[in-house]
């Protein structure tokens, strides 16, 4: 025991020299990098990506569409196709290469519902992003301030060790002297083991807190930070009623699933226009540069050309067509519900964190006092004991009620912090 108290100061000289080589974080910087190296982020950036190209896939039918072809074929002279169509063309050996191209004209609007469809999908894909860079940012707070939570209790742990062993020091050496009785001396270095235990719990805690934090900032390293400390915000609004309204405005994720919303109405219209007709013009040119010697009609040149127009008016295909379209109406009616459940959620979401952030900051105020009274009944429970006018009892529990008011405070200001940025989440308002 005697060895374990000794060492005490160099291992907080170490901890302290230790601190002062870490790296130096302040919440920007966890910010940034969460931002740079979060895979939610990454994925999510791929998703938009990937969605502008799906807005070219479905502009691609504005476009001809041009192929190159070479053909050489061999057959028994003379022979006709017998099966498989109602042609019964002649088949004969040539070798011949040319071009087809076709050019929609129009399909009755569904390609342009379509593209924007695709468009307002991509869009989505840009509010999701935004989502996720929220969602990691609101991760990177509630680490954050939970290492500086980590940092300050063991910082306040070696400290109640350090008073507690000071006591502990002077009862027994009045203990020696007979002016304190070894009663008083248990009580003495059971307080100090029992702030030995807070050290090792706080310990523990800062552990936890770095690795959810190295975590939280994209990294499969636990790396301890020197985090710098964040000034406390100022007090909630006083109501809450508007701020639902901000939060219908502002929140990423709902504004992606109203553009959804609106997709899938654009999916609607063009699955609507799947029966009615569509315009194409098809052209092909070519050369035939060999036909065998005895299958060569004179009639027949060498080089070819054609256009055609055609159109395609769908007649009856199972149903399908009705099928597809009563499939999108129903995709639209829940995409809204998934609206209104969300606006429903959020409003929840707003009201729940003004609640917390206004209970929190409220208790700031009152665990202030708290500490405020429990110092001072240190004072006098020391000034008694000292007079021999009570027992150590009322000392070591004088004691302890100042090291959980001074627990009480810490979590008070840092669970405040916490809670307007869940706040500032609801709201929509992490950038």
């Amino acid at each position: 025991m005697r060895r374990t108290v000794k060492a005490l100061p160099f291992l907080f000289l170490a901890w302290t020299l230790f601190a002062a080589d870490s790296l130096k974080l302040t919440l920007a910087e966890a910010h940034a990098l969460a931002l740079k190296n979060q895979p939610q982020i990454l994925a999510s950036e791929a998703n938009f990506h990937r969605a502008d190209q799906l807005v070219n896939e479905a502009r691609s039918a504005y476009y001809p569409s041009i192929n190159g072809e070479i053909t050489g074929s061999q057959a028994n002279p003379n022979a006709r196709i017998g099966a498989g169509f109602l042609t019964d063309s002649r088949l004969f050996n040539r070798f011949g290469y040319g071009l087809t191209a076709s050019q929609l004209i129009t399909d009755s609007g569904r390609t342009l519902n379509l593209v924007a469809q695709s468009k307002l999908q991509a869009e989505s894909s840009r509010k999701d992003y935004q989502t996720a860079r929220e969602n990691v940012l609101l991760a990177v707070d509630q680490a954050y301030y939970n290492a500086l939570l980590a940092d300050a209790l063991v910082r306040l742990a070696q400290q109640t060790v350090a008073t507690r062993q000071t006591v502990v020091d002077q009862v027994s050496e009045l203990t020696r002297n007979k002016l304190k009785s070894n009663v008083d001396l248990s009580f003495a270095q059971v307080n100090l083991s029992d702030a030995k235990l807070m050290l090792l719990r706080a310990q523990n805690q800062r552990q936890s807190a770095n690795a959810t934090l190295s975590q939280a900032l994209g990294s499969d390293q636990s790396t301890v930070y020197q985090l710098q400390e964040e000034p406390v915000p100022a007090s909630p609004p006083p109501s809450v009623d508007s701020m639902v309204a901000q939060a219908f405005q502002n929140r990423p994720e709902l504004a992606s699933l109203r553009l959804q919303r609106e997709a899938d109405l654009k999916l609607v219209n063009a699955e609507r226009d799947l029966k009615k007709p569509t315009v194409s013009l098809n052209a092909v040119a070519g050369s035939l540069s060999y036909i065998q010697p005895g299958n060569a009609n004179p009639d027949i040149p060498l080089g070819y050309e054609g256009v055609a127009v055609n159109v395609q008016v769908p007649v009856f295909n199972g149903h399908l067509f009705t099928a597809r379209r009563k499939a999108a109406q129903y995709q639209l009616e829940a995409t809204s519900q998934r609206v209104r459940d969300l606006q429903e959620r959020i409003a929840r979401d707003v009201r729940i964190a003004w609640a917390q952030a206004n209970n929190a900051y409220q208790a700031i105020g009152a665990s202030q006092e708290l500490l405020r009274q429990a110092n001072l009944a240190l004072d006098l429970a020391q000034g008694r004991y000292n007079l021999g006018l009570s027992s150590i009892v009322e000392l070591t529990q004088a004691q302890l009620a100042q090291t959980q008011a001074q627990v009480q405070i810490l979590q008070a200001q840092y669970e405040y912090q916490q809670a307007h940025t869940g706040l500032r989440y609801a709201l929509g308002g992490l950038q």
